[in-house]
């Protein structure tokens, strides 16, 4: 996989929730996005492990990326989550994970993606399957201004 260029978004770069999350765009091409996170105290639970939440926030953010790539700097295309399914297998405490989303299946409006996360180990901390619906406006290649 190649990057499209070096000017990836980051989660720090972008308002609200994104930003509090705090990845970082690790690789994104058609029908594929990998995000990677730094493992924060904030990022844990209770039990001193990362928190589901954060996991299904990234994945979720990762399997929209997959089918929203856009060529153009400096503007983005937008989906919103129709269905969101996640499956636990593993957990950490620290290190660099790996969210990977890639897109399955879709048409002009909706897709379907899949994604997995891995931490520094590769050791499988999460999957997940979801629908998308691209947002009015952005449903073409040249995407919307960021």
């Amino acid at each position: 996989m190649s990057d499209h260029n070096s000017e990836f978004i980051h989660g720090s770069e972008l308002a609200g929730f994104h930003s509090l999350l705090g990845y970082h765009q690790a690789e994104w091409v058609d029908g594929e996005a990998v995000i990677a996170l730094e493992l924060q105290p904030r990022h844990l639970n209770l039990g001193g492990v990362i928190h589901g939440g954060v996991l299904t926030s990234l994945l979720d953010i990762a399997m929209a990326q997959a089918g929203t790539y856009c060529p153009y700097p400096g503007r983005m295309r937008k989906a919103i989550t129709l269905s969101l399914t996640t499956t636990f297998t593993g957990q950490c405490s620290s290190g660099t994970i790996r969210v990977t989303g890639r897109k399955r299946a879709g048409g002009t409006r909706i897709f379907n993606s899949t994604g997995e996360v891995h931490d520094e180990q590769g050791n499988l901390l999460a999957i997940a399957e979801g629908t998308f619906r691209i947002r009015s406006g952005s449903d073409k290649p040249e995407g919307v201004p960021i």
